[in-house]
């Protein structure tokens, strides 16, 4: 298993429409990203910044790396008008490097 954490941006004013389109997940999405190993998936929000931080269990590489489908692609064009994205409106992350770890 491989712990991911990223960080991330969303854009003034719209940290309840963040949470609240989170709240509402799609099936899925949800399936999706168990479906490619992804468990005990969080983001956290920091108020004071806007920045996102998201940590996620990857119990499976070879299928978590796989591609971006067009769920991924909806699901992003989806999030663009409330946060920080690329040019394809994936959104504009940062990996964290773990520094410690205790179980």
């Amino acid at each position: 298993m491989r712990i991911e954490a990223c960080k991330m941006k969303i854009f003034p004013g719209m940290e309840a429409e963040y949470e609240k389109r989170h709240d509402e997940i799609w099936p899925e999405m949800i399936e999706m990203i168990h479906e490619r190993g992804g468990r005990n998936y969080s983001i956290f929000l920091d108020k004071e910044t806007l920045t996102l931080f998201s940590y996620i269990e990857v119990v499976d590489e070879e299928k978590w790396n796989q591609a971006p489908g067009e769920l991924n692609f909806r699901w992003w064009n989806y999030m663009a008008d409330i946060m920080e994205t690329n040019e394809d409106n994936s959104p504009k992350s940062v990996e964290l490097k773990s520094v410690f770890h205790l179980d």
